[in-house]
C-alpha cells in the first residue's frame, strides 16, 4: 500500500454555496481574503491528520476512510462524486502518481463548441486560420521552465491538464502557485472537486517518446518531483455555470493552485525549477498585442500528452455571451490535454508574463480561446497568495 503523508485536509463549501469558491469553510466570494477554517483535529487514518470538523463531514457523507485509505479514491461512482462534490479532499499519497499512472492519463473533456462560435457576435473577430503546433525544445527546464502537467482523478478515471509557476508577490523568489484552467480543478455547474491533484513541472523533461517512457522511473519523466494541491480556487463563475458544452463559463475558466512537495525539500516550486511567470491583470485588448503564445501537453489525436507543444499567433477576440468579457483566441492545432497551459505575451513592462490560459476550442482542432484575466481573476490569485503568507 501506498503510504499516506500527514496532512491537514480541507472542507470546502461550494455545495453549500456556489459563492464560495476557494476550498474552505465559509470562505465567501472567490477575490475575498478567505482563510480556511481552524479546527481540532485527531489522528486520522494510517497517518492521515484530519480536522474533527471534516471527520464528521465525511461521515455524514458516508466516506468511510478504512476505504479510502484501501483505495477507494480510485472506484468513485459519479452520484457520489456529485453527492460529495463540496469537499476538496487532497491528501498527498506517495507514489500515486508514478510514471505509468501518469504517462496513461487521459485528456479531460474540455469544454468545446462550435467552430463558428461567436461569429454573430459584434465583439468577435474572425475564425483564425490554423496554426500548426510545434514541438518544445526539450529540455523544457531550459526551453519551457514554467511549465509542466496536473493530474487528477475524477469520476471518469484519471486526467490530465497543463499549467504553469507563477510568481507570488507574498513570496518573492520562493512561490508555490501555479495557474491552470477551472475546469481542470473542478466540473463546473454539473460536478465538484476533482481529487488527488498533482503539479509535474518540465513533465518528460527530455523529450522522450512514449513507448520509452513505459517503467521508466520516475524521476525520469518528473525530474523537479511531484507537488500537491494544498490548496485549489477558482472562479465562482466558473463553479455557478461551467460545464462542458457552449463555452459556459468559459470567459471565467481559471483556476490557481497552491502546492507543496511530495517529498520535501525545503526548497520552494520557483526555486527548485528556476522560474516563475508574473500574471498580468491589465493585459491590453486583442487587437494591441502583437503575439501569444500558448504552451500545453495536448493528449488527445494526433498527439500523445507526453511532449510539449506550442503555437504562437497574433490573438484575435471571442464573445461567446455579449454579457461577458470577450475571451483572446489564437489559431492552433493543440487538442485536449493543452487545457490549462499558460498563454504568454509583453506585459506592461514589456517582459514575458502570463495573459490567459487554454480553456476551449472546437472538437476538430483549429484555435483556442482563453479569457482574458481581469478583477475575477486577480480576485482568485490574491486571495490564495494572502493564505500562505
Amino acid at each position: 500500500m501506498r503510504p499516506i503523508r500527514p496532512v491537514t485536509a480541507i472542507l470546502c463549501a461550494a455545495a453549500l454555496a456556489l459563492t464560495a469558491a476557494a476550498c474552505g469553510p465559509g470562505d465567501g466570494e472567490a477575490g475575498g481574503d478567505a482563510k480556511p477554517t481552524v479546527a481540532a483535529s485527531s489522528p486520522g487514518t494510517d497517518g492521515i491528520k484530519i480536522p474533527d470538523q471534516l471527520r464528521d463531514k465525511l461521515k455524514a457523507h458516508g466516506i468511510d476512510l478504512e476505504k479510502w485509505k484501501g483505495g477507494a479514491w480510485k472506484n468513485w461512482k459519479k452520484e457520489d462524486w456529485l453527492r460529495e462534490a463540496g469537499d476538496y479532499i487532497n491528501p498527498i499519497i506517495e507514489d500515486l502518481w508514478d510514471s505509468d499512472r501518469m504517462r496513461d492519463a487521459e485528456q479531460p473533456q474540455r469544454p468545446a463548441v462550435d467552430p463558428d462560435a461567436g461569429k454573430d457576435q459584434g465583439a468577435s473577430d474572425p475564425t483564425p486560420a490554423p496554426v500548426t503546433a510545434k514541438a518544445a525544445n526539450p529540455p523544457y527546464h531550459q526551453s519551457v521552465p514554467e511549465s509542466g502537467k496536473v493530474f487528477f482523478d475524477g469520476p471518469e478515471g484519471s486526467m490530465v491538464c497543463s499549467a504553469t509557476v507563477v510568481k507570488d508577490p507574498a513570496h518573492p523568489g520562493k512561490s508555490n502557485m501555479v495557474w491552470t484552467a477551472g475546469h481542470c480543478v473542478h466540473a463546473g455547474k454539473s460536478g465538484g472537486w476533482y481529487r488527488n491533484i498533482a503539479f509535474v513541472p518540465s513533465y518528460n523533461n527530455a523529450g522522450k517518446p512514449s513507448a520509452q517512457l513505459k517503467g521508466a522511473p520516475r524521476e525520469q519523466v518528473a525530474p523537479y518531483g511531484v507537488w500537491w494541491s494544498d490548496w485549489a480556487q477558482t472562479s465562482d463563475q466558473w463553479i455557478a455555470t461551467g460545464g462542458p458544452t457552449g463555452g459556459a463559463g468559459a470567459p471565467y475558466d481559471f483556476a490557481v493552485l497552491h502546492v507543496t512537495p511530495e517529498k520535501g525539500s525545503g526548497k520552494s516550486l520557483e526555486e527548485t525549477v528556476g522560474s516563475a511567470l508574473p500574471v498580468e491583470f491589465a493585459a491590453p485588448a486583442a487587437a494591441k498585442i502583437a503575439s501569444i503564445t500558448a504552451t500545453g501537453y495536448p493528449a488527445a489525436a494526433p498527439f500523445d500528452g507526453q511532449k510539449a507543444f506550442q503555437c504562437t499567433d497574433k490573438p484575435g477576440r471571442l464573445s461567446l455571451n455579449a454579457t461577458d468579457p470577450a475571451m483572446y483566441r489564437i489559431g492552433c492545432t493543440m487538442t485536449g490535454g493543452s487545457s490549462g497551459g499558460g498563454w504568454v505575451a509583453a506585459g506592461a513592462d514589456g517582459k514575458p508574463a502570463l495573459v490567459s490560459n487554454t480553456s476551449i476550442g472546437p472538437a476538430k482542432a483549429g484555435w483556442l480561446a482563453g479569457p482574458r484575466l481581469g478583477p475575477e481573476a486577480k480576485g482568485v490569485f490574491d486571495a490564495v497568495s494572502r493564505k500562505f503568507k
